[in-house]
């Protein structure tokens, strides 16, 4: 299960990946540097709407399933073409 830590880590490692500094990834998110730094660093009290916003500017979406494993909230996973037939 993700906790507010894993997620800012994510977030670090995905923009690391695209090559951005964190004050472009919070111009294209809209938020502020110091949210962003807070939540790379997994401060546990920030905004889910701006942290949505930072996965969005990302590329990333988030899901959320139910214990059986059905997406409930979000794309589901992809079949591949043997398991859409």
């Amino acid at each position: 299960m993700l906790d507010v830590a894993a997620i800012g880590q994510i977030i670090r490692e995905e923009r690391k990946e695209l090559g951005l500094r964190q004050d472009e990834l919070a111009a294209a998110s809209g938020v502020g540097l110091r949210f962003l730094v807070e939540l790379e660093r997994g401060k546990p009290t920030v905004q889910m709407g701006k942290a949505l916003n930072v996965l969005a500017a990302l590329g990333c979406e988030l899901q959320v399933k139910r214990p059986d494993g059905i997406v409930i909230a979000g794309r589901p996973d992809t079949l591949n073409e043997d398991e859409s037939e």
